[in-house]
């Protein structure tokens, strides 16, 4: 199955770690992010991997993917930079992965397993990440709930307690062809400014509203997600945790 790298943004709350370089770049345990993501998406079997270049798109050539270009991410969102690779969406499912994340090959293998048009995975054990990344996890973690058949009932809003939170999306998806047609009926239905600004998760609560199908696949596995450099140093500090090399 082939597989998507969102890396076209450039990550502003890195600071002075994304001036020289995208986001999907940045160093882990001496690694780029990057190598971590293509790890996992070719351990569980993808390929080819592709990924959407904006910021520095330069930095990913030479890397064995093939690129697609969002010339206008400055000013457009995730949701935008996914539409850059429709011609692969149209034609086949794809595995789709944020730049800014690690994860383990059996999270993959999870998403591949479900079998509705959109699926994502999330973290059931979420609060222990949030707490070693965050002094007050509910000042970051957003509402998630899914149903008993394991669909998505909720997600993307702020929590007012942990009783709303059943786990934390992970930045990684999965669209067979007819999945991605609901998103891009859902995008035209949109004024151009709203298009432009639609991330992956009010597009996911927008399409929860029309009655999609969305499956939640839980993924127990090693992960993290980096938004900033103070996630660095807690995923170093504690790599055999978090599935690093030490």
């Amino acid at each position: 199955m082939k597989a998507l790298i969102l890396a076209a943004g450039r990550g502003s709350r890195m600071l002075a770690l994304t001036e020289d370089r995208p986001k999907g770049l940045v160093e882990l345990a001496g690694r780029p992010l990057l190598d971590y993501q293509l790890a996992a998406l070719t351990g569980a079997g993808c390929g080819p991997i592709g990924a959407v270049t904006g910021y520095m798109a330069d930095a990913l050539e030479g890397r064995g993917l093939t690129l697609f270009h969002n010339p206008r991410w400055a000013q457009t969102n995730m949701v935008a930079s996914l539409a850059c690779a429709e011609e692969w969406l149209q034609d086949g499912p794809v595995v789709v992965s944020y730049s800014d994340i690690f994860y383990q090959a059996q999270a993959v293998q999870a998403l591949l397993a479900a079998d509705a048009d959109i699926a994502i995975t999330f973290d059931p054990h979420w609060l222990g990440l949030w707490q070693a990344r965050f002094a007050e996890p509910l000042a970051d973690a957003e509402t998630f709930r899914r149903d008993d058949q394991g669909f998505l009932l909720e997600i993307g809003a702020r929590a007012a307690s942990l009783d709303e939170i059943q786990g934390q999306y992970m930045g990684l998806l999965r669209f067979t062809p007819a999945g991605w047609r609901r998103v891009q009926d859902l995008r035209q239905s949109l004024p151009p400014d709203q298009r432009d600004r639609l991330d992956m998760t009010g597009m996911l609560r927008r399409l929860l509203e029309q009655g999609a199908r969305i499956q939640a696949v839980p993924a127990p596995f090693p992960w993290g997600e980096v938004d900033a450099e103070t996630d660095l140093a807690v995923y170093q500090a504690r790599p055999k945790s978090f599935g690093l090399p030490e």
